[in-house]
């Protein structure tokens, strides 16, 4: 049969020759048509903003490797917050950043009720209640004087079962204060379960646990470590995972779901979308992804000189995290995007 140019080619999938009946630009033609067909969509409600609060400010002080990102006065917080609610975010994650002079080798800071990141939750649930869900990072890494994510043991290494204590006495203080979900982050083995039973003998069975399932030791974490004014001292190589293992996060997402986790996390993101789509299509709870913040730094840091455009490559690399799996993204740009999806 010869049709316009070329001769029917069945074995050729239903082509003619070198005329292409199947033109998979059809659906490209306008935007539009674009939207119609787009296989995976961002909503604000699937974004969580990380926010840093800190101790003893009466002004924001900027991230200098992060632009536009600021450590918050607890006024500036709530503002924040409330800014994140009427641009329909999901979530907000906080992180506290207490005076220097309070730090010590056990994080007090992290278990007073009166720190800063108890503090910080109380704020934001009085300024927005259950209209944002309240996440709360629970680590030691921003109240120790060594600023690792744990208590040291005599010979400086991080003492896992000590730590999981000190996690549980976190764990029911951030509680206490009114977060929604609580978020292990220090790759400690065995968290999840032990914080899951120290929340729930504490009254707190309603508290929901966001599991770090997959958090990899990363040269991406820099510009975090100045938003929280970090006194890391090595590194954490012993406990966060190394980026040549892929099937070591399967282990892990099968202890953590077995521990009661009710949400998992990857993170970093975009270096990790292999581990995210893995983990994605394993479970049936929900997963998160952390664009963190050296992928963040990069982004504003090529655009500002004019090497990217910013705005698509923002919306770029959220589309990529959301196609490989996650439900849930993590974003300094939450509100931004938010806004702009509306």
């Amino acid at each position: 049969m010869t049709i316009g140019k070329g001769t029917y080619d069945g074995a050729r999938g239903g082509g003619y020759g070198d005329f292409p009946v199947v033109r998979p630009r059809r659906l490209r033609t306008t935007p539009a048509m674009r939207r119609m067909v787009a296989e995976h969509r961002l909503h604000p409600a699937e974004l969580i903003l990380p926010a840093f609060v800190r101790e003893g400010i009466s002004e924001p002080v900027a991230i200098s490797s992060m632009p536009g990102v600021y450590q918050h006065t607890r006024d500036t917080l709530r503002k924040a917050a409330a800014e994140a609610v009427a641009a329909g975010v999901g979530g907000i994650m906080l992180f506290g950043v207490p005076e220097d002079g309070k730090k010590d080798a056990v994080g007090s800071p992290g278990t007073d009720p009166d720190g800063i990141l108890q503090v910080a939750l109380r704020d934001v649930r009085a300024e927005v209640g259950d209209d944002l869900v309240v996440m709360s990072d629970l680590c030691l890494d921003e109240f120790t004087d060594h600023g690792h994510c744990g208590v040291l043991d005599e010979r400086g290494r991080v003492d896992n079962d000590a730590t999981l204590e000190r996690y549980a006495e976190m764990a029911c203080v951030q509680a206490d204060a009114g977060a929604h979900v609580l978020g292990p982050s220090g790759m400690m083995d065995g968290q999840i379960g032990f914080v899951r039973r120290a929340l729930d003998e504490a009254g707190h069975q309603d508290v929901s646990l966001l599991a770090y399932t997959a958090k990899y030791a990363s040269a991406f974490y820099g510009p975090f470590r100045e938003a929280v004014n970090s006194s890391l001292r090595g590194d954490r190589r012993t406990y966060q995972q190394d980026a040549a293992n892929a099937r070591e996060s399967m282990r892990e997402l099968a202890l953590d779901l077995a521990e009661g986790a009710d949400m998992v996390m990857v993170k970093p993101a975009l270096p990790y979308l292999d581990v995210l789509r893995r983990i994605a299509d394993a479970v049936d709870v929900p997963v998160a992804a952390y664009q963190i913040s050296g992928e963040y730094a990069m982004v504003e840091a090529a655009a500002e000189r004019g090497w990217i455009d910013r705005d698509a490559a923002i919306m770029e690399t959220l589309t990529g995290i959301k196609r490989a799996g996650a439900n849930m993204i993590l974003t300094y740009w939450a509100t931004e995007v938010a806004r702009r999806l509306s």
